[in-house]
């Protein structure tokens, strides 16, 4: 059962602790993660001996680190109009201003050096009820932001979440036209987009332009009303068999990372997430 890609996690999502998530990780067969809460603490609060002790455990496990899980751009935007109450706002320890983004992304450059993550996943201002009004200062503030990493040789990696600005595809897509710098990517995220109101596949990966796709968040859910009800990939509303084999088919040979979501059963987040994981690794090996 050999994943025809690569089969990764967000590491908090089996626990925060990172020597525990590691244990569970490994058996699946993970060779990759992303870096988002690490010993209770947002990834970019982390000190300097903090992440070297990450690394430490990481090098052991041969587990590398693809990328960070940033908070870049999850913030109000100043003028942007009110925001969206319909959606929740997971913020993972770490709550910042429009004033904290800058220093975000040094951190954030600072921390690829460390870890040898290629890859910072980053946002759209969060979501307000007239998401046009955000649409031109997000493609500003990310190309700027995009020409910052590219002197690092680092992707800026915009992923589609419903409680920002750019929540599905199509949103994503027009935002990709409208900013065609080469290292400013996305991170596709199917559930995202069907909480935000689309069809993920296939309709909303149709219109993605697949060179651009730099990495895949894989969870799954259904809905009730606005609410997302979490539950074991592959087994809820995302057709992950379908977006998978259309991956290998465009070509895409980035990771596939586990953003489980699912509070597992019984409220067992770890157990959840390696039941998930197992899912997905038989999902990448079909």
């Amino acid at each position: 059962m050999t994943p025809k890609l690569e089969l990764a996690a967000i590491t908090d999502e089996f626990s925060p602790d990172l020597g525990e998530a590691l244990e569970a990780m490994a058996p699946i067969g993970m060779t990759a993660c992303e870096l988002r809460v690490v010993w209770g603490k947002n990834i970019m609060n982390l000190t300097d001996d903090e992440v070297k002790k990450a690394m430490e455990l990481l090098n052991a496990k041969g587990i590398r680190v693809l990328g960070l899980s940033s908070p870049i751009l999850k913030c109000t935007l100043p003028d942007g109009g009110e925001v969206d109450s319909r959606f929740q706002q997971d913020i993972f320890g770490s709550t910042h201003t429009i004033d904290d983004q800058p220093r975000l992304v040094d951190r954030a450059l600072q921390l690829c050096e460390m870890t040898g993550a290629q890859v910072v996943r980053v946002f759209s201002f969060w979501r307000t009820v007239d998401p046009e009004k955000c649409f031109e200062p997000a493609c500003a503030a990310l190309s700027k932001m995009a020409d910052q990493f590219k002197a690092h040789n680092i992707i800026c990696g915009i992923e589609n979440e419903h409680a920002c600005n750019i929540g599905t595809a199509a949103e994503a897509a027009r935002f990709l036209n409208a900013v065609p710098h080469s290292h400013l990517k996305l991170v596709w995220d199917p559930a995202n987009a069907l909480v935000a109101g689309e069809e993920p596949y296939p309709y909303g990966y149709n219109l993605l332009p697949k060179g651009r796709i730099v990495h895949v968040h894989a969870k799954d859910c259904h809905m009730e009303g606005h609410k997302p009800v979490w539950g074991p990939v592959g087994s809820r509303h995302v057709d992950w068999k379908g977006q998978i084999a259309a991956l290998l088919q465009d070509g895409y040979q980035g990771a596939v990372s586990l953003e489980t979501h699912w509070p597992g059963p019984n409220g067992n987040k770890k157990e959840g997430s390696i039941i998930c994981g197992w899912n997905l690794r038989g999902l990448l090996a079909a």
